[in-house]
C-alpha cells in the first residue's frame, strides 16, 4: 500500500482479495486450477478469480509480483534470503488457468501484471518494477517509482516494528507475571484462516497469548542477553546465525523457521511451540527433525500440524487443541521455571530489581 498510495493510488481503489475459503476455491477457481503438490500455490487460482469475476466495479489492473527474495532481519547473516520457487513462479503457473481457452484477463478488461522483484535488494527494485508497471501506468518515470518504492519499505519497516513492538510487551507481561505463553512457527502464508485453519485463534481462547515468530522482537538488548553466551563461546557469530543448526541458509522463510526454533527454545516463557506446515511442502520436511529436536531439547512442548489443506478437520483440531491446553495446565509452571534456571542473569523482559 506503501508503494502505490505514494504513487498517487487512492487506497480506496485497491482491492484485496479476501481470505482463503473454500468457497471462495468453489466459485471463482473451478476449472482454472492447476497442477501443483504446494496448496498454498493452488489457492490463487481462487483469489484471482475472485478479483477477475467476483467484484461489482471491473479492476483496471491485477497486480501479483513473482518475488525471487524477501527482506529478512536476517539478511546479511544467512547465505541468502530466497522466497521458495513454487510461490515465486505461482503468478505465471496460476495465469494458465485463465487463459487456457480464452483471455479471461483481456475480457474483462484487465491487465495483468506480474513484475520480477527482489525484495531484499531493494537498490534492484525501482528498475524491476518500472520495467513492468510503466506499461499498466501511462506517464510513470523512473524517479516516481523509486520514491514509491521508498515509500514502500519505509511502510513495510515500521508495520514490522509495530508488531515486534506489540510482541515484546506480551513477553514482558509473561515474564512480570510469570505465565506461559506460546510461540507458531509456520510460514507467511498460515497467518491466512483458511491456510492455517485459525488453530492459533483456538488456542488464543483458552487464555495463551500467541506469537508469531516473524514478528518476535529483536531488540538488542534482548538478543544479547538470549544469545550472548553462545556468541561470546564462538558457537555462532551474532543473534541472527543459524549455522549452528542450519547450513544451507538459502531459503528466507526456512531461515526464519530454525531461527524460531533457536529462539523459542531460550525465552523461559514459551512454554510451548505449534508448527504448522502445508500438505506435502518440500520446503519443510527437511526441518521438521531439527525443529523438533532444538524445542524439546530446551524442556518446551512441542506439537505440530505438518498436513494441513484445504480439509479443516474440525473434530480433530479441535482434539489437538485440547491436547495442547492440557498438557500446559499441567506443565507450563515447570517449563518456565526450569528454563530460566538455564537463563542468564539480568532479563530485560524483566522489571529493573
Amino acid at each position: 500500500m506503501g508503494f502505490l498510495t505514494e504513487l498517487g493510488v487512492d487506497p480506496r481503489n485497491v482491492v484485496f482479495s479476501s481470505d482463503t475459503s473454500e468457497e471462495q476455491g468453489r466459485q471463482f477457481g473451478k476449472g482454472r486450477g492447476t497442477v501443483d503438490c504446494c496448496y498454498p500455490v493452488k489457492c490463487i487460482s481462487g483469489h484471482y478469480g475472485e478479483l477477475v469475476f467476483g467484484q461489482k466495479q471491473k479492476l483496471d489492473i491485477l497486480l501479483s509480483p513473482m518475488i525471487y527474495n524477501l527482506p529478512s532481519f536476517l539478511s546479511g547473516h544467512v547465505a541468502k534470503s530466497l522466497t521458495c520457487p513454487r510461490v515465486m513462479a505461482a503468478p505465471e503457473n496460476i495465469k494458465a488457468g485463465f487463459i487456457k481457452d480464452v483471455d479471461a484477463f483481456a475480457e474483462a478488461g484487465i491487465k495483468y501484471v506480474t513484475p520480477f522483484v527482489s525484495l531484499d535488494e531493494p537498490l534492484l527494485v525501482p528498475k524491476q518494477l518500472f520495467e513492468t508497471m510503466r506499461d499498466a501506468l501511462p506517464g510513470l518515470t523512473y524517479e516516481e517509482t523509486g520514491r514509491a518504492v521508498e515509500a514502500g519499505f519505509r511502510a513495510l519497516r515500521d508495520f514490522s516494528h509495530r508488531l515486534r513492538k506489540k510482541s515484546r510487551e506480551v513477553l514482558e507481561w509473561c515474564a512480570r507475571e510469570n505465565r506461559a505463553c506460546l510461540m507458531v512457527i509456520a510460514r507467511p502464508y498460515h497467518m491466512d484462516p483458511g491456510i492455517g485453519h485459525e488453530i492459533e485463534v483456538d488456542l488464543q481462547a483458552y487464555g495463551y497469548p500467541i506469537l508469531w515468530m516473524q514478528y518476535f522482537p529483536i531488540d538488542d538488548d534482548l538478543m544479547q542477553w538470549a544469545f550472548g553466551e553462545d556468541i561470546r563461546a564462538g558457537h555462532i557469530k551474532s543473534a541472527f546465525d543459524i549455522h549452528d543448526v542450519w547450513p544451507s541458509s538459502y531459503s528466507s522463510n526456512t531461515n526464519e523457521i530454525l531461527w524460531g526454533a533457536k529462539v523459542a527454545a531460550r525465552i523461559p516463557w514459551i512454554a510451548c511451540v505449534v508448527r504448522m506446515s502445508s500438505y506435502e511442502c518440500g520446503m519443510d520436511q527437511p526441518t521438521y527433525t531439527p525443529v523438533q529436536q532444538i524445542i524439546e531439547r530446551s524442556g518446551t512442548l512441542f506439537f505440530s500440524f505438518q498436513d494441513l489443506d484445504s480439509t479443516k478437520p474440525s473434530g480433530s483440531v479441535k482434539i489437538r487443541v485440547e491436547t495442547i491446553t492440557h498438557y500446559l495446565e499441567k506443565y507450563a509452571g515447570s517449563i518456565i521455571e526450569k528454563k530460566r534456571a538455564a537463563t542468564p542473569p539480568g532479563c530485560p523482559l524483566l522489571p529493573a530489581a
